[in-house]
C-alpha cells in the first residue's frame, strides 16, 4: 500500500520549497524559479475540454502522497469520469513529492482554482484522494472560487502501521481545516478497514460544517467498501458516482435520490436476461454423497466484484463428479469490457465448488453458515484476485 505522508510528521516533514513553478495554457504566472512542479493538466487529453462556454464546471482532481514513488503517475479514479460524461472540464493536479507539502500544493491549488474561476467556468470543484483530500480542504478556505469539495479517506500524518504517533493527526489536524473553508459545500468519504482514518470523524466533521453553515454530505463506511483506496474502485462508481455528480452542480435537497445506489444488490435486468435459463431447479445425480454435497449449490446465486462488474452462477446439474454450470459477468466500467457469459465445468474438492479446467481462470465457491457463499475469482497466471459473496436468487 502506499504510504501517506505530509507536513508536521517528524523525519518524515519536507519542509517548505522556496517557490513554485504553476504551468497552464492559459498563462498562469507564479513565483520561479522552482526545484519541481506542480502543474494543472487535462485529465483525459486536450480534445476532452468543452471550455468554459459550454462545460458544466471545471473540476480538479489532486492525487495522493506516497514515500516509494511518484503519484502524480497514479491514475485518475474512475469516479472522475462520470463528471467528465456529465459534462464536467475534468483536470488533475499533479505534484512532485519535493515539493508537494500541505502550504506549498494547497496554495497552488486555490490559485488554480482562481484562474479557472476567471477564465469562465460557472463552477468550480476540487476532488482529491488522501494528501489531494486534504490540500483540496485547505485551498477551499485560501479562496471564493472553490464551490465545492468531495475529499474521499482524508488522509496527511501516515497510517496506523508505520506512523502510529501521527497518523491520529488525520482527525485533529483535519477539524481547523473545515473550520477555514470559506463557502464551498464539502462531501467527505471515510471507508471501513482504512489504515490512515483514526475513525470517528464523521459526527465531528457534520458538526462544524453545520456551525458554518455550509452545506455537506458526509458518508462513513458504506458498506462493502473497505480500505484507503476504495474510492478507486469500479463499485464506488456504481454506487457514488450519480450523487458526486449532483454535489458538484448543487447543494443535496429533500427531494434527491438516495445517494448510496442500489447498483449490486439485485441483478440487473441485463444480467437476468444472461442467466433466465436457470430456475434453481438443477439436478445432482451420482453418488448420494457427491450428490448431498452439491445440492446447496445448485440453482443461481449473485454478487458484484469491487471493481464494479456483476456476477452471477447458474449450477445447472452434476453428471457423476462433474458439475455444468454458467458463470455470467455484467458489463464493465470501460465500453470494450461487454457481459459476458461461458459455460464451465467443475467438481467438488473438500466441499467447495471448483472449477478450474486447464488454460481458464479459476473459480472458487465455498457455502457459508449464513447460506450465502464465498466467491473467489483467480487469475489462470496467479497475477489477479477477486473476492466476493453471493446470495441465491429466488
Amino acid at each position: 500500500m502506499r504510504r501517506t505522508i505530509g507536513w508536521g510528521m517528524g523525519r518524515a516533514f519536507l519542509g517548505p520549497v522556496a517557490a513554485i513553478t504553476l504551468f497552464v495554457a492559459w498563462g498562469l504566472t507564479a513565483a520561479h524559479p522552482a526545484r519541481a512542479q506542480i502543474l494543472l493538466k487535462s485529465a483525459y487529453g486536450e480534445a476532452s475540454l468543452a471550455g468554459p462556454a459550454k462545460a458544466r464546471g471545471a473540476v480538479v482532481w489532486s492525487h495522493g502522497r506516497s514515500v516509494e514513488s511518484e503519484d502524480s503517475e497514479a491514475p485518475t479514479p474512475l469516479y472522475m469520469k462520470a463528471l467528465r460524461d456529465a459534462g464536467w472540464d475534468v483536470y488533475r493536479l499533479d505534484r512532485m513529492r519535493v515539493s508537494d507539502t500541505l502550504p506549498n500544493s494547497s496554495r497552488a491549488l486555490a490559485g488554480y482554482s482562481e484562474a479557472l474561476k476567471a477564465k469562465g467556468y460557472r463552477r468550480v470543484a476540487l476532488a482529491g484522494q488522501s494528501f489531494g483530500a486534504f490540500i483540496s480542504l485547505i485551498a477551499a478556505g485560501q479562496t471564493n472560487a472553490v464551490d465545492a469539495v468531495i475529499a474521499t479517506a482524508p488522509a496527511a500524518y501516515g497510517n496506523f502501521t508505520e506512523s502510529f504517533d501521527s497518523y491520529r493527526e488525520n482527525a485533529a489536524q483535519l477539524w481547523p481545516i473545515l473550520r477555514e473553508v470559506r463557502r464551498a459545500r464539502v462531501m467527505m468519504v471515510f471507508f471501513h478497514g482504512d489504515d490512515f482514518d483514526p475513525g470517528g470523524r464523521a459526527e465531528p466533521a457534520r458538526g462544524i460544517l453545520a456551525q458554518r453553515g455550509l452545506s455537506s454530505l458526509i458518508i462513513d463506511q458504506p458498506a462493502l467498501l473497505t480500505g484507503h483506496g476504495a474510492a478507486n474502485t469500479g463499485l464506488f462508481v456504481r454506487r457514488f458516482g450519480a450523487c458526486i455528480v449532483r454535489f458538484a452542480e448543487e447543494a443535496p435537497g429533500p427531494n434527491d435520490p438516495p445517494c448510496d445506489q442500489s447498483w449490486g444488490r439485485s441483478p440487473s435486468a441485463e444480467l437476468l436476461q444472461a442467466t433466465l435459463p436457470a430456475n434453481g431447479s438443477g439436478s445432482a445425480q451420482g453418488n448420494d454423497t457427491a450428490a448431498a454435497t452439491l445440492r446447496p449449490y445448485m440453482g443461481l446465486w449473485y454478487g458484484s466484484y469491487i471493481n464494479g462488474r456483476e456476477v452471477a452462477l447458474s449450477v445447472e446439474k452434476a453428471e457423476g463428479d462433474a458439475v455444468h454450470a454458467d458463470y455470467v459477468l455484467g458489463a464493465g466500467m470501460e465500453p470494450d469490457q461487454p457481459a459476458e457469459r461461458v459455460r464451465r465445468k467443475g467438481h467438488i474438492e473438500n466441499g467447495e465448488l471448483v472449477f478450474d479446467e486447464k488454460g481458464r481462470n479459476i473459480l472458487r465457491y465455498r457455502l457459508r453458515p449464513d447460506g450465502r457463499i464465498a466467491a473467489s475469482w483467480l487469475d489462470k497466471d496467479g497475477h489477479g484476485r477477486l473476492d466476493t459473496v453471493l446470495r441465491r436468487v429466488n
